[in-house]
């Protein structure tokens, strides 16, 4: 059976959509509902810029249809700030903040580096040993979170659950053998970044893919023709059944199995995202979130 590819977009909020994707009049508080009623699923981008509270992630979990999963972004104290150093407590006031509210609905955890990052091995290697692997190590995490989150922090795993981690690079440097070693070493996913301004490689490191197609002519601008989407539906399904994709790899061929696939799209500027994201599910022969299916 090949793995289950998720096609979704990055963010929901963004107020140009409104009379374009999101029908005019409908309410902002129902955004989200209507996104996961054509995606399955959506890159939470929100925990990047700030905490968010236990209340909200309950919220999005409700408003979206079983099945839904959720991409959730790092922080940039801990990526951008602290550049992934003295990363304990910052970690845990993540964790703590209510990602385990989405429950079932948590998927992949995203941490993108700033462009200046360079690559680091002994601080790539350090950090990632401080990545809880699963729901209960989470929980375990978040109890050792800052006093000012006493009375709003989550602390409680609904269920024993496998976390994914995926990390984006934006520097040169990291097109080295090396940092695809050390990414399976760790079980952690190389983001499939696509644009101009980054290397863009498709080494796999774990049993999940993870790609954010930003635009490929001009940052968070430029939408995906035909051919581009064509060439991605390729790449993704053949991710999906464990085959190689063509692109830029540093490292080793990677064994053949069949892995999941998360793709989001950040192209938002000119309201290509969502578009582009719903062309691509059709070129896959994808339905609705309401099949829920997704297999392909």
């Amino acid at each position: 059976m090949a793995g289950k590819i998720r096609i979704g977009i990055s963010g929901w909020r963004y107020a140009p959509w409104r009379g374009k994707f999101y029908p005019k009049g409908l309410r902002q508080a129902d955004e989200l509902a209507f996104a996961g009623d054509k995606f399955n699923s959506i890159e939470i981008n929100g925990t990047f810029y700030s905490l968010q509270r236990p209340e909200y992630f309950d919220r999005w979990h409700d408003a979206t249809p079983d099945g839904f999963i959720f991409a959730v972004k790092g922080p940039r104290l801990i990526t951008h700030v602290k550049r992934l150093k003295d990363a304990q407590t910052p970690l845990a006031n993540f964790f703590a903040s209510g990602l385990l509210a989405l429950k079932d609905k948590l998927g992949p955890i995203l941490w993108q580096l700033p462009p200046s990052f360079t690559f680091n091995p002994e601080r790539l290697a350090a950090f990632f040993d401080q990545l809880p692997r699963t729901t209960h190590q989470a929980a375990q995490l978040a109890q050792h979170h800052d006093p000012y989150l006493n009375g709003r922090a989550y602390l409680e795993a609904d269920a024993e659950r496998p976390l994914r981690h995926a990390m984006e690079i934006r520097h040169n440097s990291f097109c080295d053998p090396t940092y695809v070693k050390l990414l399976r070493k760790h079980k952690i996913g190389l983001v499939v970044a696509d644009t101009v301004e980054w290397p863009r490689l498709m080494d796999v490191t774990a049993d999940f893919v993870y790609v954010r197609l930003h635009g490929s002519e001009k940052l968070y601008a430029s939408g995906y023709g035909p051919k581009a989407l064509a060439q991605w539906a390729a790449r993704l399904n053949a991710r999906a059944h464990g085959q190689e994709a063509q692109g830029k790899h540093v490292g080793p061929f990677a064994p053949k199995r069949n892995r999941d696939v998360y793709v989001y799209f950040d192209n938002d500027i000119k309201v290509r995202a969502p578009f582009d994201a719903l062309t691509l599910m059709e070129l896959m022969g994808m339905s609705r979130m309401s099949a829920n299916s997704m297999l392909l």
